[in-house]
């Protein structure tokens, strides 16, 4: 293996790529992605002694800059359109904002760092219904503790907790429910509260510090704006990408790319392995590519108190309550920089200028659905497909159930105004107010937001309903895998990055075994 200066491979960025010169790269594997899913792929072969390349649609933004960017620039930067994706409303049903990492280092990048295992009904049922052997929480252990100590998961303390969180918890105490310290992967937190536009301080331990150094250690070339657009074929299995690089004027589409491999994993997460997969024939006629896609759909709540909050004085999410979990919701604490957090708070004008004059006193927490699968991929005009998204009825009571349980913790708390998730509602005072919210109100008023698009491309036992097999491989081509958010059967009702990765260690594992 070459020796490299600092003991690791740099990432080579595609856009500073001389023009005129195709790019032309052999490996034994190449990895399309490299966020939660294609980070631990590439890491757990690279150990094993395989030559492996990644690449990334996104740029390459060190931690070292990121750490330093305001919110707004990060967006603009590492976010997949700058996290203005939106799932188009069918029915009665939200537009609801769907943010994506596109960088080096993928979504894990823009996350709060919350690692969750899936809950163990859901994994046991993915093994007793739909026939995943080896998918219950007993078989997943192994997986999960892997990734776990990988990435340092540990409770956030009590004291990492900010004053928003504490009055909440003293709201639910007071209604018989308590908050839990939540997981998350981090080291040396301070609490700037801004995980999910990159850590100033490299206390979030999310891929592009945690595995990817790992990989390139181990000798795996990265490379940034880099365009995968199809899976080569011959002889009836995978032998590749081909793609572009994204170094034309403005970031478009150069020169071509051409990886030559022995095996192909494609990461590139719900939205996007689709249409990889699509290009190459996987799931032709069979109408389930693309389809049952769940969001998570979340939202938040905030109160107003006659005392100072300053919530944003701690972690960002440091706390949770599984107490609804039966039926179908989980609170999530939550609260967002303050530039963020002031687009969110209703009204104009002067009515508009008091109420962000108190912004201090303002509380937020939060609410994740755990849905059922309405999102269906449509192909765009351009790179980006189009994502539509039918809200089941019961996914609307879930909503209505949370937007209550919320109001009322805070009630309990002492908020003198609540603020809810409905365009044009007025605030409400009491809980008296809370009778107008019911089934009656449109659910294209409710103000939502997704972080967990999952299920595109879902493992199955059975051809005609899946697109991948239980180890991770395609049913149509061998030698082509998936090892992203998109095998998932269904809604895990939690944060996704820690069961992804999970999930990539188990089917790295499956290939493995597989490998001559």
């Amino acid at each position: 293996m070459r020796a490299w200066p600092g003991g690791l491979v740099p990432v080579t960025e595609g856009r500073h790529l001389v023009r005129g010169e195709k790019l032309v790269l052999d490996a034994d594997v190449v990895v399309v992605g490299s966020g939660a899913g294609g980070a631990v792929i590439a890491t757990e072969l690279a150990e094993q002694g395989l030559d492996v390349v990644v690449l990334e649609e996104g740029g390459h933004t060190p931690p070292d800059v990121y750490a330093k960017l305001r919110p707004t620039d990060t967006m603009r930067r590492m976010g997949r359109e700058a996290w203005t994706t939106t799932a188009l409303p069918i029915g009665d049903t939200p537009a609801i904002a769907v943010t994506m990492g596109r960088t080096v280092g993928g979504s894990s990048t823009m996350t709060g760092g919350v690692a969750y295992r899936i809950p163990a009904p859901i994994v046991d049922r993915w093994e007793r219904e739909l026939g995943l052997q080896g998918y219950s929480a007993r078989g997943m252990e192994p997986y999960f503790e892997r990734v776990e100590k990988a990435m340092l998961v540990r409770d956030v303390p009590v004291s990492q907790r900010s004053r928003s969180t504490t009055i909440f918890d003293e709201g639910i105490t007071k209604l018989g429910h308590s908050l839990k310290p939540m997981r998350r992967n981090m080291t040396g937190c301070e609490g700037h509260g801004r995980c999910n536009f990159g850590c100033p301080v490299k206390a979030k331990l999310s891929v592009d510090i945690s595995y990817l150094p790992r990989a390139r250690a181990r000798g795996v070339r990265i490379y940034s704006d880099c365009l995968v657009e199809r899976v080569t074929v011959r002889g009836n299995r995978a032998s590749g990408v081909e793609g572009r690089v994204l170094n034309g004027r403005n970031g478009k589409r150069g020169e071509r790319l051409t990886v030559n491999a022995k095996a192909v994993f494609v990461c590139a997460g719900t939205l996007h392995t689709p249409s990889v997969l699509r290009k190459t024939g996987v799931g032709r006629g069979r109408g389930v590519l693309g389809r049952g896609i769940t969001l998570h759909p979340s939202f938040r709540v905030g109160a107003l108190f006659d005392k100072d909050v300053n919530g944003w004085d701690g972690a960002l999410q440091s706390a949770y309550s599984d107490g609804w979990e039966h039926e179908g919701i989980t609170l999530n604490s939550a609260y967002l920089p303050l530039n963020f957090l002031a687009a969110t708070i209703p009204g104009v004008g002067k009515d508009y200028m008091r109420r962000i004059a108190d912004v201090g006193k303002l509380a937020v927490f939060g609410v994740l659905v755990h849905d059922e699968a309405g999102g269906r991929l449509h192909r765009g005009p351009g790179r980006e497909p189009w994502l539509t998204y039918r809200m089941d009825p019961r996914d609307k009571q879930r909503f209505i159930r949370g937007i209550h349980v919320l109001a009322e913790g805070w009630f309990a708390a002492g908020a003198k105004r609540v603020f809810l998730p409905i365009f044009g509602q007025a605030p409400i005072d009491s809980m008296d107010d809370m009778r107008k919210i019911d089934a009656k109100i449109p659910a294209t008023h409710f103000e939502s937001a997704s972080f967990h698009p999952l299920g595109s491309a879902r493992m199955g036992t059975d051809e005609r309903r899946s697109i991948v097999q239980p180890t991770g491989e395609t049913w149509d081509l061998p030698g082509l895998w998936v090892a992203d958010g998109s095998v998932f059967p269904t809604s895990i009702g939690v944060n996704s990055q820690l069961p992804i990765m999970a999930m990539a260690t188990r089917i790295a594992a499956e290939f493995l075994h597989r490998w001559p």
